[in-house]
């Protein structure tokens, strides 16, 4: 089994450089040819050829190697068909556009090509002075071999403009697909990130509970040593199998801590993250088959700070309000900043919250939610969503009528890094 897998790897890799090579012969079909009556032209060949090697990882001269013998092979076939000139004379005529893409990957293969796709620009540039240089040695193979009349101030021109063009347009389009990727792994990692700061927060606290249990087993222990010696054997049990379980506990916890205390490599903006908890609801909201109209207003912006805190927070209560709309309705995300305090109101019109419910609502184990066998959730979103609020120095409350809203008011200077 062990044997059977690096065969199955080479042998998809080496079908994909075929795949490859056949779409760029096509693509080099597409083309405008630059001297009238000549040999020379420009086609999508080059571009496809580029973007592949971009997509993934290649063995850069083995690639350029079978490229350029399929377009040789494939462009003269194609010709002897259409038009039943000799073979040779084809296979001639279509050596130098052969030569350009060995030539080309020569080219990428002296330089660090996983390292420079995060530099788009440079990328960019080298790819024009690579297209210059293949563009070149195929211009000088066609004058060799075919014709020697073609404008050479021209050409060079021309090398120099559709290289720019040809490389940004293909650093461009993986550089916008790169960042759709990026965006799309950055707040999934917001959301587990959020998730996890969540139950950290549950382990803090069942730990302090842990904490006091271990204590009153003990106490209970020294009173029952004089009077009860089995008794209290017993509660010292108790009081260190209770203390092994906290030291596991503060295991967890630690690892949890490393995990949501990660620095991030960019600054994170207010209108971020918001448009990351906008968009991850959208989404639920069609998980769960609901018509739900979102809409989020923010007129200012900054840098945060505890962006972790306020994405657990917002994507609770945003989760809440899809979960509280039955079929259709809307949810608004609402932002007022101030010097002192920067307000978010998170509003739906859902089923609604019953006013005598209102003062309970966020107690540990308070739920409205049930499964089809009518078993609750845990109801400490809620309870742990106030909890951060708190820990932000701020507070919550909700007011329900025609609609339900959530108002959280935290201090500005505890979750603004930077004013823009």
């Amino acid at each position: 089994m062990e044997s059977t897998q690096p065969r199955i790897k080479s042998m998809n890799l080496f079908l994909f450089m075929l795949l490859m090579a056949f779409f760029t012969a096509i693509g080099g079909e597409i083309k405008f040819i630059p001297f009238e009556d000549g040999p020379f032209r420009f086609g999508l060949g080059s571009i496809i050829f580029f973007f592949a090697l971009l997509i993934r990882p290649l063995p850069i001269i083995t690639t350029g190697l079978l490229t350029g013998m399929v377009v040789i092979i494939g462009r003269s076939l194609l010709d002897f068909l259409i038009y039943g000139q000799a073979l040779s004379v084809q296979l001639l005529e279509h050596l130098p556009a052969g030569i350009f893409y060995i030539t080309f990957a020569l080219c990428f293969k002296l330089i660090a090509l996983d390292e420079l796709k995060k530099h788009p620009l440079i990328l960019g540039l080298l790819g024009t002075l690579f297209e210059v240089i293949s563009n070149i040695v195929e211009y000088i193979l066609t004058e060799l071999l075919l014709v020697s009349d073609q404008e050479t101030l021209i050409s060079f021109l021309l090398f120099i403009v559709v290289g720019l063009l040809r490389s940004f347009f293909v650093v461009g389009i993986y550089s916008i697909i790169t960042m759709s990727e990026q965006q799309k792994q950055l707040k999934q990692l917001m959301t587990i990130h959020s998730e996890l700061y969540v139950e950290a927060l549950y382990l803090k606290k069942t730990m302090n509970q842990i904490e006091q249990l271990t204590a009153n087993s003990y106490q209970l222990y020294k009173k029952l040593k004089t009077t009860e010696e089995k008794h209290a054997m017993e509660a010292l049990y108790i009081a260190q199998e209770i203390h092994e379980v906290k030291k596991d506990h503060e295991r967890i916890y630690a690892g949890l801590s490393k995990i949501t205390n990660l620095n991030y490599p960019s600054k994170f903006l207010l209108t971020d993250i918001l448009s990351f908890i906008v968009e991850a609801n959208e989404n639920y909201a069609k998980y769960l088959n609901k018509s739900i109209s979102f809409t989020l207003i923010c007129p200012d912006d900054f840098v945060i700070k505890n962006h972790i805190a306020l994405f657990a927070i917002l994507n609770n209560l945003m989760a809440n309000a899809v979960e509280a709309i039955e079929k259709s309705g809307f949810v608004t995300l609402s932002v007022t900043v101030e010097k002192e305090t920067t307000t978010f109101i998170v509003e739906d019109n859902g089923i609604g919250i019953e006013e005598s419910l209102i003062p309970v609502i966020f107690d540990a184990g308070y739920t409205s939610k049930f499964n089809e066998q009518g078993q609750g959730s845990t109801g400490i979103g809620l309870s742990h969503t106030k909890t951060i609020v708190e820990n932000l120095n701020g507070a919550i409350h909700v007011t329900s009528d025609t609609s339900t809203s959530f108002i959280v008011q935290i201090p500005s200077k505890n979750i603004q890094k930077e004013i823009l």
